[in-house]
C-alpha cells in the first residue's frame, strides 16, 4: 500500500512539474508574469492613485482585465519542487519556507483573486474613487504574499 501510495505522489508531481516545464522555466514564466502583473498595476496606480487627472477609462479597464487574467491563470502551478534556487531571467526570490507555508500562500491566491476580478468590475464602473479603493485592495494581497514568500532584494 505505501509503496503504491508513493508511486501515486511520485507521478502526480511529475505530471505537474511536467505541465509546467523545468525549473528553469518555470522560474522564467513566472518572472514574466509578474513583470507583466506589474506593468500593468502601474499603469492603474499612476492614473487612479498618483496622477487622477491622466485617468482614462480605457486603459484603466484594459489594465484590470489583464490583472484578473493573471490572477485567474493558475500561477501557483508556476511554483514547481526546485523552483526557490536557480535562475530564470534572474536568480529566484522564492524564500524556501514557501513550500513549507502552501496553504498558507493558497489562501493569499483566493483572496488575490477575489479582489482582483473585483477589481475587474469596479474598473468597468469607471468610478476612479472606488476604483482606487479597490487597487488598494488588490496591492494589500500582493503585498501579504511578498512578505511571506519573496526574498527582499
Amino acid at each position: 500500500m505505501r509503496k503504491k501510495l508513493a508511486l501515486g505522489v511520485f507521478l502526480a508531481v511529475t505530471t505537474v512539474s511536467s505541465f509546467a516545464g523545468p525549473v528553469e522555466d518555470q522560474i522564467r514564466f513566472r518572472q514574466s508574469t509578474y513583470s507583466f502583473l506589474g506593468w500593468n498595476t502601474a499603469k492603474i496606480k499612476s492614473q487612479a492613485v498618483d496622477h487622477p487627472e491622466t485617468y482614462n477609462k480605457d486603459q484603466v479597464i484594459a489594465a484590470a482585465n489583464a490583472i484578473a487574467a493573471v490572477a485567474n491563470s493558475g500561477v501557483l502551478e508556476l511554483y514547481g519542487p526546485g523552483t526557490d534556487q536557480g535562475t530564470g531571467w534572474k536568480p529566484t526570490r522564492l524564500k524556501p519556507e514557501y513550500f513549507q507555508k502552501k496553504d498558507e500562500v493558497k489562501e493569499i491566491e483566493a483572496t488575490f483573486i477575489k479582489e482582483a476580478n473585483e477589481l475587474q468590475s469596479v474598473a468597468a464602473s469607471g468610478d476612479a474613487a472606488e476604483i482606487k479603493a479597490q487597487f488598494g485592495k488588490v496591492g494589500a494581497s500582493c503585498k501579504s504574499c511578498h512578505d511571506l514568500i519573496r526574498v527582499r532584494e
